[in-house]
C-alpha cells in the first residue's frame, strides 16, 4: 500500500508528495522503516529498497510485521540529480526536525519525523558524494552506541564508526529520532551516482537479518559479517599535497603501515608524478577517492587506525 505522508503545492499545477510503501503481513505490530534519498545524489538505497520491497512481495507469507519504505525523501533531488533541494540549495539533512508552521521544506521534514516515529528501528540509507567511495558501513555518535551497537552489529557492514562528537549531526533525521526514541541506524556505502550492486546485496542480507532478530521475518537469513568497531580507535586522513590526477594503488579494507604508497597524484601537462601518496598512520583503509581530479586539501582516504595494543 503506497501512502503519501507530505504534500505541498508547487508551481505550474505540480504537487511535492512524499510517499512510502507499506508492507505489512500478520498479527505483529513491530515496524522497521527503511529510508533513502535524503541527498539527490545518493542511488545506492534506491536500489536497496527495490531488492528489499521485490523479495518480501515474493515472499510476504514469511513477514510477521509492518515494513515501511521511503524509496525518496527528496523527489526534487533525485529528479534533478542534484544532492539538495533544487532552486533552494538547501541540504535536507540539516532541517529535521523541521516545524509544520515553517517553510515548505521544514513543514515536509517536520511531517517525515512524525510519520516514521514510532518505529521499532529505522534504517537511514547513505552513499557517499561523487567524490569519494565508502564500504559499507554504520555512523552513530558515543551517546548512542549502547543501544544502536547491537542493532549494528545485525546489519552485515564492515565497519561501525562512532563519533566522538555529533555536533554537526543535531539537524539531521538520525539524530532528531534517535533523541526522540526511536533507534535509527546511519548506512553509508558505495558512491554518489552510482549503484553499487555487490554492497546493496550486502546491506540486503544485513535488512533481512535484522528483521529477523526483531521477529518479523520467518524467512532464511545469510550469516552475516562481524564489523570492525571503531571505539577506542583514531581515524587518519589523507590528504592531497598537490593538484592533479589521483591514481589510487590501494584498496579498500586494505591494512597499511605509516609510510606505504598508496597511490599517485600526477600532472598530466607535465606527464610527472607531482606527489606519491603515502599513509599516514598504520591502519584499515575505509574510505578511498573515486573522483581522479584532485586539489591540495583534496581527502583522498580515511585510514582506522589499531586499537591501543591491537591489530589494524
Amino acid at each position: 500500500m503506497t501512502e503519501t505522508i507530505a504534500s505541498i503545492p508547487l508551481a505550474v499545477h505540480e504537487n511535492l508528495k512524499i510517499q512510502k510503501r507499506r508492507i505489512k503481513n500478520g498479527r505483529n505490530k513491530t515496524r522497521l522503516s527503511l529510508v533513502t534519498g535524503t541527498h539527490g545524489d545518493e542511488l545506492e538505497g534506491q536500489y536497496l529498497a527495490y531488492m528489499v520491497g521485490s523479495y518480501i512481495d515474493e515472499h510476504i507469507d514469511l513477514l510477521d510485521g509492518i515494513l515501511d519504505i521511503y524509496p525518496a525523501l527528496n523527489p526534487m533531488g533525485i529528479d534533478s540529480i542534484t544532492r539538495g533541494i533544487p532552486m533552494f540549495d538547501l541540504d535536507m539533512n540539516r532541517v529535521f526536525p523541521g516545524t509544520k508552521d515553517g517553510t515548505m521544506v521544514e513543514t515536509v521534514c517536520a511531517a517525515i519525523i512524525d510519520d516514521i516515529s514510532g518505529s521499532d528501528v529505522c534504517v537511514d540509507v547513505h552513499s557517499s558524494n561523487i567524490f569519494l567511495k565508502e564500504i559499507p558501513q554504520i555512523r552513530m555518535s558515543v551517546p548512542t552506541a549502547p543501544t544502536l551497537l547491537p542493532y549494528a552489529k545485525m546489519m552485515n557492514v564492515d565497519f561501525v564508526w562512532i563519533h566522538e562528537s555529533a555536533t554537526v549531526l543535531e539537524s539531521t533525521l538520525a539524530h532528531t529520532l534517535n533523541t526522540r526514541g526511536t533507534k535509527t541506524l546511519v548506512v553509508e556505502m558505495g558512491v554518489g551516482m552510482r549503484i553499487t550492486k555487490e554492497y546493496c546485496k550486502q546491506l540486503f542480507d544485513g535488512v533481512l537479518n535484522l528483521m529477523s532478530k526483531l521477529g518479523m521475518w520467518k524467512g532464511d537469513t545469510a550469516p552475516v559479517r562481524e564489523p570492525i568497531i571503531s571505539e577506542g580507535r583514531e581515524v587518519g586522513f589523507v590528504n592531497s599535497d598537490a593538484a592533479g590526477i589521483f591514481v589510487p594503488c590501494a584498496d579498500f579494507g586494505d591494512n597499511v603501515n605509516e609510510g606505504d604508497h598508496i597511490g599517485d597524484v600526477a600532472d598530466p601537462l607535465t606527464s610527472k608524478v607531482v606527489e606519491e601518496v603515502r599513509a599516514v598512520c598504520d591502519g584499515m583503509i575505509f574510505t578511498l577517492r573515486e573522483y581522479p581530479v584532485v586539489y591540495g586539501g583534496s581527502l583522498l582516504a580515511r585510514i582506522l587506525k589499531p586499537a591501543a595494543g591491537g591489530e589494524a
